[in-house]
């Protein structure tokens, strides 16, 4: 009698545990892109909307509040634990900017001078008799000149904030390094306004005190096609400080973000960029009617002051907190 061979069950194959897994995985992942995507649109167009309305922001705690948003969506889709960091490491930082600030007119409740002649006579005596700005005024019209000018000098507003915004997410412990030059030189910088209020050379020009002066350094956006980023800069330009001529914080935060970045870059041109825009800063500064070169030489050795003396202050900071915690009494549940 002949065998009869039946077949083989069919059995359908195993899913592997590990593709089970990982679907719920995908999907995860796909709404955390989707909601990192809507997010990011909603920050771009309230951004928009609000340089619409209101111009473009030169306020560095306004700066700051949409680099904050930003990290904010960075930070959105890496759990609480990031956003509760976020909030720890910038809330110092921007509490302090905000008292800067609030404190801008200080000088006039004390009933400070505000002086006027004294830079103008200096950078005469500099410019062996003619006033640098008229000069650079008289020389450079090139439009190719007021368009890399108008560049520069809109680039202060967004390079520190944006450096910060970097910084943090890539090494906090060179942002926290950073945070403290920001603010070491925001002080310095408001201590000086508050004691020595100067006009810039377009406002002493205003009211007849040197040649006819013109406050050029946002002509640079006709050029490039779009006069409209000139209106909104404009606008944002008459919510400061006017008389804060002394020290040229765009210098000082130009030549505080070159030292800093410095370090980090790896290739020559890089380099080269930083020192340039360290050093054009101020001739942009000069040309647009915006500082004298005093102020501007001024901003660079405040940089340069709060850059050098940090270690030293953050060395002093720590033995005085180490002295604190060492004289603090015992706790009585503690002995």
């Amino acid at each position: 009698m002949t065998a009869v061979e039946l077949p083989a069950p069919v059995v359908a194959p195993a899913v592997p545990a590990v593709d089970r897994a990982v679907r719920p995985t995908r999907a995860r992942d796909g709404r955390a892109r989707l909601l990192t995507v809507v997010l990011w649109v909603a920050l771009g167009t309230a951004f928009a909307a609000t340089c619409a309305v209101r111009g473009l922001p030169t306020d560095r705690v306004v700066l700051l509040g949409w680099v904050l948003a930003g990290l904010g969506v960075h930070a959105a889709t890496q759990g609480p634990r990031r956003l509760v960091r976020l909030l720890l490491d910038w809330l110092p930082l921007v509490a302090v900017l905000l008292a800067y600030d609030a404190s801008r007119g200080l000088a006039d409740g004390l009933g400070m001078p505000v002086h006027v002649a004294e830079l103008a006579d200096a950078d005469r005596w500099l410019g062996g008799g003619v006033l640098p700005t008229v000069w650079l005024q008289e020389h450079l019209e090139a439009d190719a000149w007021r368009a890399l000018a108008t560049l520069v000098y809109s680039s202060h507003f967004v390079v520190t904030p944006l450096v910060l915004g970097v910084l943090w997410v890539r090494n906090r412990e060179r942002w926290a390094r950073c945070a403290r030059l920001v603010v070491a030189l925001s002080l310095a910088g408001l201590l000086t306004y508050v004691l020595y209020p100067a006009a810039p050379p377009w406002l002493a020009a205003r009211d007849g005190v040197i040649e006819p002066v013109e406050r050029i350094s946002s002509s640079g956006w006709a050029v490039l096609g779009l006069p409209k980023a000139g209106v909104l800069l404009d606008h944002g330009q008459g919510q400061v400080n006017l008389v804060a001529a002394m020290p040229s914080l765009h210098t000082a935060f130009a030549v505080l973000m070159c030292a800093v970045l410095l370090p980090l870059a790896r290739r020559r041109w890089q380099r080269v960029a930083l020192v340039a825009y360290a050093v054009l800063m101020p001739v942009v500064l000069v040309w647009g009617g915006e500082h004298y070169v005093v102020d501007t030489l001024l901003g660079a050795a405040y940089a340069v002051g709060v850059f050098l003396a940090m270690p030293a202050l953050e060395r002093a900071g720590r033995a005085v907190l180490r002295r604190a915690a060492g004289a603090a009494p015992a706790l009585p549940w503690r002995a």
